[in-house]
């Protein structure tokens, strides 16, 4: 008999039997509130509607159409609905199955473009699994060790972690710039390399947002040396913090920006999307898949963008987001086991650390467990799995959040030290 791989650790207990907006329901109908959103990917919630009868529509008529072979009617109008909402002049569009995947197509079209090698990463940055994105990766070991040696090319420079070394916030972005400048005459020289790639929210990584300062900052570096600006808006996309994607706070535009989860609320689907200029620098061949731009993916993201327009739900997100971190910070305050409550929109982290300042793994993993048992499902990341993270569906009510408050609550008080 086949099983799983033993490798495979699922984040709670439940095993879910269909899902209805924010909520999850188990083979026994018990409801969860899921505030994982499948890792940031139910962006309209479980089975939205209009979501639905898109794709079942769209399987009726034509399932696969590979589309360096045929092309399809979804593909072109979704490319036509993104160029509504992609920064401006970023007018060209690749499409595959993933976020890793589309990391390293905008890796690939970086180097091709700029025939420079080198790619600077951020530490705590997560960019995927697979060869090429897990050597951008440094948001734990668990993504490189044992398949070594990576990718070469990439060098790390850190990210601005205020609260990791107690500064502010405009202290850590000067330390992170200034480190950033001594990479380029220490290890990376501008003429080598290609691109810089960055989280406008570090996701795995912790949570923790990147100041507008910062990203201005490396802008203006990259200008200034002719590296190419990459955002990966893999899990900040659509509407996720706030705006409808993470890096517009700073005011900036990258050269390169990658999109996936959130983009087609459960169907497999990523883009990287470029200037028209810099996108024909493409090698020819570059550029392919089979299962890429798929055509009921491709009706479901449209139905998506949709959803996310006519229902108002990235302003939803900044107001129900504000609502979620006031509620977890006043939860915070009666627990000083929780050092810390950050985010943007809904994506938002609680760090646990110990009375001297470091990682409290053991805590916020019982009161992950304590929340699931009270039926709010959540996850954890960091580097020492001690942030417990809640993305809830872009359609979260402020009556849903605060339920989630309340039973993080509860739980925290159940585990906390006293």
């Amino acid at each position: 008999m086949a099983e799983l791989s033993p490798v495979l650790k699922q984040a709670t207990p439940v095993l879910a039997a269909r899902g209805e907006g924010v909520h999850l329901f188990d083979e026994q109908d018990r409801r969860y509130l899921d505030f994982t959103a499948g890792i940031g990917v139910t962006s309209t919630g479980h089975c939205h509607p209009r979501v639905v009868e898109a794709a079942q529509r769209q399987v009726g008529t034509l399932i696969h159409g590979q589309y360096t072979t045929v092309m399809h009617r979804p593909l072109l109008e979704l490319t036509d609905r993104l160029g509504e909402v992609l920064p401006s002049g970023l007018d060209r569009v690749f499409y595959s199955n993933s976020g890793s995947e589309a990391v390293e197509a905008a890796v690939r079209l970086a180097r091709q473009a700029t025939g420079r090698q080198n790619v600077i990463a951020f530490q705590g940055g997560f960019h995927g699994r697979t060869m090429g994105a897990g050597a951008l990766t440094s948001s734990g070991t668990k993504v490189r060790a044992g398949i070594g040696p990576m990718m070469p090319g990439v060098v790390f420079t850190p990210f601005p972690e205020a609260y990791r070394h107690g500064w502010s916030e405009a202290e850590a972005v000067r330390f992170a710039l200034a480190e950033f400048d001594r990479l380029l005459v220490t290890v990376s020289a501008p003429v080598d390399t290609a691109a810089v790639i960055v989280e406008p929210v570090l996701g795995e990584g912790g949570y923790i947002p990147a100041p507008p300062e910062f990203l201005t900052g490396l802008r203006e570096r990259a200008d200034r040396h002719g590296i190419l600006l990459i955002a990966d808006e893999v899990q900040t996309g659509v509407g996720r913090t706030g705006t409808f994607w993470g890096h517009e706070r700073a005011g900036i535009t990258p050269d390169i920006l990658i999109t996936a989860k959130g983009l087609a609320s459960g169907f497999p689907l990523s883009a990287i999307a470029a200037p028209e200029e810099l996108m024909g620098r493409a090698w020819p061949g570059s550029q392919g898949g089979t299962y890429g731009g798929n055509a009921v993916a491709a009706a479901a993201a449209l139905a998506t963008l949709d959803v996310v327009r006519d229902e108002g739900l990235v302003d939803n997100a900044a107001e129900q987001g504000s609502r979620l971190r006031e509620g977890l910070r006043k939860v915070a305050a009666e627990h000083p086991v929780i050092g810390d409550v950050r985010g943007l929109g809904v994506m938002v982290g609680n760090e646990f650390t110990t009375p001297e300042g470091t990682p409290d793994t053991e805590t916020a993993g019982r009161a992950h467990r304590a929340a699931a048992e009270r039926g709010l499902l959540l996850l954890t990341c960091g580097p020492h799995g001690n942030v417990v993270r809640m993305i809830p569906p872009l359609i979260v009510t402020a009556e849903q959040v605060d339920e989630a408050v309340g039973l993080w609550a509860d739980a925290v008080a159940e585990v906390a030290p006293r």
